[in-house]
């Protein structure tokens, strides 16, 4: 048994000197408040000018997420955490149940799964202490043959690893990086690396091959005739034991086990939390792991002593509610250059993370997150709950009937500090006939799974919520960046696939606002501290803001059309306001960019798809999170595709990178704004070269050029063919819509 305290800090965590950025934040912050005067001290002159009406709205708002943004920012952290003194420390490690999950093959090939759990079951940790289960929503039997061969590679593949102690886990991506063997490498090494290589092509020919056949004319004898003739939304509990580690060998394999919930096409499945949920509960039958690690199917771990980092906050702990879970930041592999989709989110964990960070923890992300599992199981910090005092009632009211699952929930609620021993010794055989009910699809009603424990339901964005209650009950979180990064994955790539990413983050964040949870409510009546509110509120509030964003794209081209204007005029004092926001805020953020090794490109580039997913995928958002408030529609979730390429084409290719279009509504509201801005330019010059007076200036011509740089990708659609060209029909919705506005801004006129 370790002893309680360790001689030297596991982890440290420093705040970062950014006495310059605070003030350059700040007073961009005294510019905008100046702005606001600005506006307020010459509503006289201008009446009820509807342009700089709507510009007092609009910048009264965006001031307000500077603020939020400035008090995130404040005290950003680096964290630092020391395995080899967990190493020295002790020998005895807390068990870990580590979960993996997929919902539809085609979109999630099964392959980037296989990579996934190679790589989870090859980390460098007691193999006794570990058990890897995978989560099936799309109950697919190529899934699980698949998963079946790699659990055969994998009795070659983790031997190989730890015995020549190989960086990168992930096959795929091992073999990618190293075509061929080192020159200077043993005669023993260059045979096992060559009888690896040759494996793992075998392995992906059988799942390639497994997967172009039709799955009814599959032969589904033997271990594979449970999948006959079901149907995705419509089939029993499926549970199988794929590796069991029955003698706890430490230099073995972990546990392997598949899991395919119930799914009825009457009840409610919950997408993510629903899975998740039913991942807690069977693991908790089976393995009963303290802590718990889930990862989603194609975020890969990158660091084999990812779990080692992970237990140097848990257990270098002073106060266990100082580390309620430690999350990971998400990265990706062979992102393209210059980030031309924005989705890459390097700047936001360097800058935005670290600050979430110093305040009450990082948000839980949805993957690469280590949690208690007692926390999961609704436990608030500091509370001391003996066996005597879980009553079968109690537990069977909150947990279900299942008497062995709560018999292990009784042992996790009561087991104190104690985690190092806490582990369930049944085999897992004995338990599949227990694990098949509470797998089912009625298991939870009545119990207060999904509602006041588990993976909170109610969102697409179940991460956030379930984060959001945590912070909200007093645990604090940790952020864990070490070097290699813990896990990678792969971003999405094309237009599509981001705005609907994009489009389910801004639905589901946007209706937490309205939940019992919120974080106003967590810091009224929880313990979710203030400014971890503000973090939260900037985020949760993206799809609210598309509406201003909109709105001031607009702008301009509504006084170039009108001949109003918004802004002073370029010979004015008060013209120095707009003008030095606009250029310190964009300096500044091109500094941040710079200072993170990022290129110049970079910063345009994301700026660009910033506004972009503000005007297109968020404005959707906040419809669709408006239509679900008010009982209209119910929110789908959308899974994004998984690619193992980037974008299907070679990165070499001059299309790499090029921003893809279809024929999804999405597309409107960007094509209409550039439209509609390309009209009033035209407008525009024609009123100047016929010598008329104008009220427009320099200003909002300014805007205007800005807003078409923005709209670059989508201008360049306008005349390109294919999947980089914009559909013709989108074309003709948005130059309805834009003509419609233009007569609309001239009638009002």
């Amino acid at each position: 048994m370790a002893p309680k305290t360790p001689p030297l800090p596991l982890y440290e965590i420093k705040y970062r000197k950014n006495v310059i950025s605070r003030g350059i934040e700040l007073f961009i912050l005294f510019l905008l408040f100046s702005l606001l005067a600005y506006r307020l001290l010459s509503l006289k002159n201008h009446g009820l000018n509807l342009p700089f009406f709507l510009a007092l709205i609009c910048e009264s708002w965006f001031t307000f997420l500077w603020i939020l943004i400035v008090s995130t920012k404040w005290n950003q952290v680096e964290p630092k955490t020391y395995p080899l003194r967990l190493l020295k420390w002790t020998s005895e490690f807390p068990a870990v149940d580590m979960f993996i999950t997929t919902a539809d093959p085609v979109l999630e090939p099964p392959l980037i799964t296989v990579n996934t759990m190679l790589s989870l079951l090859a980390v460098d940790y007691p193999a006794n202490k570990l058990a890897c289960y995978i989560s099936d929503d799309g109950a697919s039997p190529i899934t699980y043959y698949s998963l079946v061969e790699a659990a055969k590679f994998a009795k070659l593949w983790v031997p190989f690893c730890k015995k020549y102690n190989i960086a990168l886990r992930a096959p795929f991506r091992y073999f990618n990086a190293n075509l061929s063997p080192p020159q200077d490498s043993s005669q023993g090494f260059l045979e096992d690396w060559k009888r690896m290589k040759d494996e793992y092509k075998q392995l992906c020919e059988k799942i390639e091959d497994a997967s172009t056949q039709d799955s009814e004319a599959c032969d589904f004898a033997g271990d594979f005739g449970v999948f006959s003739k079901i149907e995705r939304k419509n089939h029993p509990t499926i549970i199988k034991v794929i590796l069991e580690n029955k003698e706890g060998i430490a230099d073995g394999l972990p546990h392997l086990v598949y899991i395919s919930r119930e799914k009825r096409p009457k009840h409610p499945h919950h997408f993510k939390a629903g899975a998740m949920n039913v991942l807690t509960r069977v693991s908790g039958l089976m393995t009963n792991a303290p802590f718990m690690l889930n990862v989603d199917c194609d975020m890969f771990a990158n660091n084999p002593q990812v779990v080692q980092h992970a237990m140097c906050y848990f257990l270098g702990a002073k106060d266990e509610k100082d580390c309620g879970f430690v999350q990971f930041p998400q990265y990706f592999y062979d992102g393209l250059k210059d980030d031309p989709y924005g989705n890459q989110f390097k700047l936001l964990h360097e800058y935005f993370g670290r600050g979430i960070a110093g305040i009450q923890g990082p948000f839980y992300q949805g993957t690469g997150c280590f949690h208690r599992r007692k926390i999961i199981y609704g436990l608030s910090p500091n509370d001391k709950i003996n066996t005597g005092e879980l009553r079968d009632e109690y537990l069977q009211k909150t947990y279900g009937k299942s008497q062995k699952l709560l018999a292990s929930v009784a042992q996790t609620l009561s087991a104190g500090s104690n985690i190092i021993e806490q582990l369930n010794s049944d085999s897992l055989s004995s338990t599949i006939e227990e694990a098949h009910q509470i797998g089912s699809c009625g298991y939870e009603f009545g119990t207060a799974w999904g509602q006041k424990l588990g993976w909170l339901y109610g969102s697409a964005t179940e991460d956030i919520h379930t984060g959001l209650s945590i912070h909200g009950r007093g645990w604090r979180s940790a952020y864990c960046t070490p070097d290699p990064p813990a896990f990678l994955g792969c971003a999405p790539s094309g237009g599509p696939a981001i705005m609907i990413q994009q489009k389910r983050w801004a639905t589901g964040l946007f209706e937490i606002i309205f939940f019992s949870k919120s974080p106003i409510i967590g810091t009224l009546f929880g313990k979710l501290q203030l400014r971890q509110c503000m973090a939260y509120l900037y985020i949760q509030l993206w799809a609210l803001r598309s509406i201003f964003e909109v709105c001031y794209a607009i702008l301009p081209a509504y006084c170039l059309i009108t001949n109003s204007n918004f802004l002073p005029k370029a010979n004015e004092p008060s013209m120095t306001i707009p003008a030095s926001i606009f250029i310190i805020y964009n300096l500044y953020g091109l500094s941040e960019y710079v200072r993170a090794n990022e290129s110049i490109k970079a910063w345009l580039n994301n700026q660009r798809m910033w506004r972009v997913n503000a005007m297109t995928a968020w404005l959707f958002g906040i419809l669709s999170a408006t239509t679900k408030l008010l009982g209209i529609s119910e929110t789908a979730f959308e899974v994004t595709k998984k690619d193992q390429g980037n974008d299907g084409d070679d990165t070499n290719n001059s299309n790499s990178g090029r921003f893809t279009f279809d024929d999804s509504p999405i597309f409107v509201p960007g094509t209409a704004i550039l439209l509609l801005n390309l009209s009033s330019l035209f407008i525009g010059i024609l009123d100047f070269k016929q010598g008329r007076d104008f009220e427009w200036g320099l200003g909002e011509v300014i805007c205007i050029m800005w807003v078409l740089f923005i709209f670059w990708p989508f201008l360049k659609g306008l005349f390109a063919k294919g999947k980089y060209g914009i559909p013709a029909t989108t074309i003709l919705k948005s130059g309805a819509l834009a003509l419609l506005l233009v007569h609309l801004f001239k009638f009002y006129q």
